[in-house]
């Protein structure tokens, strides 16, 4: 594109120049080369089209103009280019009209490609992210930012604000967005993947799709609270037919994975685990995969609009499929057994399972209902007639769920609620006995929560339920509330049982009988349908806490008996002394006096530290019986224990 130079000297001035026959003709000439070149690339670049239907491709074309028309534009500039100009203009005014009337159009076409490289630019990095970029990001980031930089865009550019620019582009990034879609949902490779990846990619391709839509739409709001004059009043149709199509496939895909994952990871595990049949299983797992393998060899393009009948046929024939063949396999082999949905209760959860079989059906079946032709067909009727049989046995199978379970309900409620708070291992009076053979348990029957579940999920599914039933499940946090506070009780009593020992049992005799004697009324008088559930558990809990203060209390000074006892049995009567280096060994009589020396000193600690113990059991009496004497009958077991134990201290004492 370089501009060809006269071979004529102009180095003498423009007036001068301009008179010179020879010269003007040899420029004249020149600058006809000039037009025709400029001319040429004009008409070449303005007939140029983007490579392909990518956006990105627009940008690349837009640079290609700017560099080819900025290298003609910047030629001429050159000083040896404008003195040519002007010697022309003052020989021959009327020869450099239609040249001027070229560079006039090569100034307007270049600043206009300028102008679009430069604004087109700020989209580029999002368009490589739409192209390359992870799913969740474009869903969450790229789209939301391309748009607001198109919105720019429109708003400064003097090329890109009007529709017959501004569509173009937008079908391009619509296209895009369209191929990235059907690159994640490759049909190739889809239903070869596990169901996990495939229903992942299927929601991130129809959600890019969505989000293409809505961030358009907001744009479009954008652009006119923006004050613009120039509103975003483009062919929707244009833009969105094929991606709202698209979108529409993605859910079918979807839905056909999402069918195959219940009947291959909810139902067929539970049919193996339980069936008496497995060769059943073995069949119903291929007809599954018989129900699934016309997507895998298809011979057309779903995606593609001109396709949509074809596909329609082939969901028809899937959805008849599913209904009528395999849901009624799942709902006869699952009868005795049916899988449940997660915390639902054994019976309500088999009626939800089979409603949500008989949903499936009627959904599909409406659908079905919908083409007349397949409907009038022969095919059509035996569908109806077996949608029909398959629905009245469910409902037969949930009536008689139900009814089952509201007979066993109101039978066994009034037992259960005559039960007692609490049961006991042994019905014995002596409190000694408790913490070896006496255990103390709670006596809710899981029964009753589970009735209460089942009518909480009884009433969801519209199902009446008995009064006694409804009585019970409004008191369930009165319930749980109780059955908590009881739990704690229980655990405060067994592990406060386990605390003490023989002698500390016999020792707090009075205190372990209060409680016993509590106890004894949650055992005995009182039921669930009582009244004094909530005094008796703080009597309970007022008393445990009383006797956990006093043990508390008692081995504090059980330690610190301890302590003294193993000073008493740890202390050495018999200490030598000790010959430092150089001195000279002592004499016998020497020896032994400082042994008995000594030990004087020792007996003397060892009797300050027994006599501090006969306090120490004093004050477990006083804390205990409410006296001081040292003599009170309850604690004679205790101080017999005591007693034992200093004279075995003694004895430990005496041998080492």
């Amino acid at each position: 594109l370089k501009l060809e130079m006269p071979s004529v000297n102009l180095d003498r001035e423009v007036a001068v120049l301009a008179t010179v026959p020879g010269v003007v003709q040899s420029l004249k000439r020149c600058a006809m080369t000039w037009q025709k070149l400029i001319s040429g690339v004009l008409k070449e670049q303005l007939e140029k089209v983007p490579e392909g239907n990518s956006p990105l491709a627009e940008i690349n074309l837009w640079r290609e103009n700017d560099a080819a028309l900025r290298a003609l534009t910047g030629q001429m500039k050159l000083p040896e280019v404008q003195k040519i100009m002007e010697i022309l203009q003052k020989a021959e005014p009327e020869f450099t009209g239609d040249l001027q009337i070229v560079l006039s159009d090569l100034k307007k076409h270049h600043m206009e490609a300028q102008d679009s490289a430069k604004f087109l630019s700020t989209l580029e990095r999002h368009l490589k992210n739409l192209s390359t970029g992870t799913g969740v990001d474009v869903i969450s980031n790229v789209i939301p930012a391309l748009l607001n930089a198109l919105r720019l865009v429109w708003i400064m550019s003097r090329h890109y604000n009007k529709d017959a620019s501004m569509v173009p582009l937008l079908e391009r990034i619509s296209w895009e967005i369209s191929e990235r879609a059907r690159r994640a949902v490759n049909l190739e490779t889809l239903f070869k993947q596990d169901t996990a990846t495939a229903k992942k990619k299927i929601t991130e391709a129809k959600h890019t799709l969505e989000q293409w839509k809505k961030c358009y739409f907001t744009t479009c709001i954008q652009v006119e609270e923006s004050g613009s004059k120039r509103y975003w009043k483009f062919d929707v149709k244009s833009l969105f037919e094929k991606t709202d199509y698209m979108v529409s496939i993605c859910q079918d895909l979807y839905d056909i994975f999402q069918v195959a994952e219940e009947l291959q990871n909810i139902f067929i595990p539970e049919l193996k685990t339980v069936s008496e049949n497995p060769k059943g299983v073995d069949a119903l797992q291929r007809e599954v995969n018989i129900v699934i393998s016309p997507m895998e060899d298809l011979r057309f393009d779903p995606f593609r609009v001109e396709n949509a009948r074809d596909w329609a046929v082939i969901m028809e024939e899937f959805r008849e499929d599913v209904v009528v063949e395999i849901v009624e396999q799942i709902f006869v082999q699952n009868l005795k057994d049916p899988p449940l949905y997660k915390n639902h209760p054994p019976v309500a959860g088999a009626i939800s399972w089979s409603r949500s079989l008989s949903h499936r059906l009627r959904h599909t079946i409406t659908l079905f209902q919908q083409e007349k032709e397949l409907l009038a067909s022969k095919r059509g009727q035996e569908v109806q007639q077996k949608y029909l049989q398959l629905t009245k046995k469910m409902e037969e199978y949930e009536a008689k769920k139900y009814r089952q379970w509201r007979d066993r309900a109101e039978h066994v409620l009034p037992l259960l609620l005559k039960d007692t708070l609490l049961t006991l291992s042994s019905a014995t009076e002596e409190p000694v006995s408790i913490r070896k053979s006496v255990s103390c348990a709670l006596n809710f029957s899981p029964e009753i929560q589970e009735i209460i579940t089942e009518a909480k999920y009884m009433e969801q599914l519209g199902l009446p339920i008995p009064e006694m039933a409804r009585y019970v499940a409004l008191q369930e946090d009165k319930y749980l509330r109780y059955t908590n506070k009881l739990k704690v009780v229980l655990s405060r009593y067994n592990k406060l049982m386990e605390m003490v020992s023989e002698a500390e049992i016999k020792l707090l005799d009075r205190q372990v009988k209060e409680l016993w004697r509590i106890l004894k009324a949650g055992q005995k008088r009182l039921t669930w349908k009582s009244v004094g559930i909530g005094e008796f558990i703080v009597q309970c809990t007022q008393t445990i806490g009383r006797l956990e203060l006093l043990v508390r209390q008692i081995h504090q000074i059980s330690e610190d008996i301890n302590s003294k006892l193993q000073f008493i049995e740890s202390t050495n009567l018999f200490k030598f002394p000790h010959s430092k280096n150089g001195d000279k060994c002592p004499g016998a009589e020497e020896f032994f006096d400082y042994v008995k020396c000594e030990r004087g000193k020792d007996v003397e600690q060892l009797v300050r530290t027994y006599s501090a113990i006969p306090p120490l059991l004093i004050e477990v009496e006083r804390r205990v019986a409410y006296t001081n004497s040292g003599k009170s009958p309850k604690l004679a077991s205790y101080y017999a224990y005591w007693e034992n134990r200093i004279y075995q201290a003694l004895i430990q004492l005496v041998v080492k």
